[in-house]
């Protein structure tokens, strides 16, 4: 695939403009984007990006980031801190998301997202109020791994990093997780499956698929 660079400015903006016009595929009220992600690549700060973009031309936007739904740490740490299989099978509580996050933007739904639910510092709900998003908004949903869920998004963005650039940028105390991202890149194939690719082996220097 052909790939340009851009500037992660201009990639947001081009971005926005491509959703502004974006109607959900099962004629709903609220289109759904999944900007996909190793942490190591920051998809939230592109999705944050794009939803300031969002604002700006007149359509609201919610962001909400996957890390936010972490089950309990009894649960995903049950086979032990630095287990990849659990990481990347049974970290997140996809139960959640589809419950409070994309339950209620199914048509003849309420609009009403829980942005997060667990805070895995404390190890308790977060408690967060619920927040109203308006018919046409869209939610931004970041985080790695989002493409093996058949989330029912609308359009998807895929943050690539080569397996070198995700070794470096990935903190070494967490180096742990790699084999789940390489897993993931084995059975989903989320540089082929994504709308869009961005490739982020160099943070300044963002190259997309336009």
């Amino acid at each position: 695939m052909r790939l340009e660079a851009i500037t992660w400015d201009r990639l947001a903006e081009l971005l926005a403009d491509r959703l502004a016009g974006l109607e959900p595929t099962d004629g709903g009220a609220w289109p759904r984007v999944g900007f996909d992600g190793a942490p190591a690549a920051r998809p939230g700060d592109l999705a944050e990006r794009v939803g300031e973009a969002l604002r700006v031309r007149g359509r609201p936007a919610l962001v909400v980031g996957a890390e936010g739904f972490l089950r309990p740490a009894s649960l995903r740490l049950e086979h032990g801190r630095r287990d990849a299989e659990s990481y990347f099978a049974g970290w997140f509580d996809t139960g959640a998301l589809w419950r409070e996050v994309f339950g209620p933007l199914d048509p003849g739904g309420s609009g009403r997202v829980l942005p997060d639910l667990w805070d895995p510092v404390t190890d308790r709900a977060t408690r967060s109020p619920y927040s109203q998003l308006p018919p046409g908004g869209i939610l931004l949903l970041h985080g790695p791994l989002l493409l093996r869920h058949w989330f029912p998004f609308d359009l998807t963005v895929h943050l690539l990093l080569s397996p070198g650039a995700l070794r470096r940028r990935t903190p070494e105390a967490d180096h742990w997780t790699l084999p789940a991202f390489e897993r993931y890149e084995h059975e989903t194939d989320p540089a082929g499956t994504a709308d869009v690719l961005v490739r982020a082996d160099d943070p300044r220097h963002p190259a997309w698929s336009g």
